[in-house]
This record gives C-alpha cells, structure tokens and sequence, in this order.
C-alpha cells in the first residue's frame, strides 16, 4: 500500500476527549479513496456505493502526522473496490482501516455504467 496523503491533526479534529474525531476521520479516508478511485479511472463520474466495517485501532492527537493510504482491492464492470488506511507517520502505527470501500463508475442519470478498466494502472504503478 501506497500512503500518499498526508495530515496534521489539528484542534478542529479533535473529539471531547482530545482525540482524533472517528467523524475526521471517515471524511479523510472517504475523500482519499475517492481521489485515489477518479485517478485510476480517469473519471469523477464515480459514487461511493458502501463502506465495509471500520476499524478503529488506535488513536492520535493534536499535532500528530498521519498518513493515509489506498490500494486497490477488486475491479468489476462498473465498480472498483478499495482498501484504505490510515496511520501514524512517525510510529507507523495504524490508526484506522477499511477493507473495503466500493465506489461506481456512473453516467449523467447516476446509473451505474461500465467504466472499461480491467486493472489498475495509474495510481498503483506510481
């Protein structure tokens, strides 16, 4: 897995217990994935279909880096199915993961559409 994305976290992601906010940190993995899915399609003509179990870890706090990253689980005809994760940067230490996040490749009706990939070749290669 490639971690591409980097955040500091902040006052604003903190919850009542000064920890990193779940909520922060759904956001984050849903946009990155997204991210990650619109570049190995080459289209963001793309929805987030379901999000499989979250695994929350371990936590994090203010002024902690943390680094997210995706790879590709599963394509199928009009789906491409991810996994992400997020962690510590300095201790590499996982902070959340889902094993599977399934978006769909969609046209201007936001009806599923094949989207004409087979494997994944822009992200994973680089």
């Amino acid at each position: 897995m490639k971690y591409r994305t980097r955040k500091m976290v902040a006052a604003k992601d903190l919850n009542s217990n000064g920890q990193l906010f779940g909520g922060r940190v759904l956001s984050w993995i849903d946009e990155e994935a997204f991210i990650f899915v619109v570049c190995q399609l080459d289209t963001a003509s793309v929805v987030t279909a379901s999000i499989s179990e979250v695994y929350f870890v371990a936590s994090a706090r203010r002024g902690d880096l943390v680094e997210i990253g995706t790879e590709v689980v599963e394509i199928g005809r009009s789906s491409i199915t991810v996994r992400c994760e997020v962690r510590n940067r300095e201790t590499q230490q996982t902070i959340t993961k889902v094993e599977r996040i399934v978006f769909v490749h969609v046209d201007e009706n936001c009806k599923p559409v094949p989207h004409g990939i087979a494997k994944p070749c822009r992200l994973e290669a680089g």
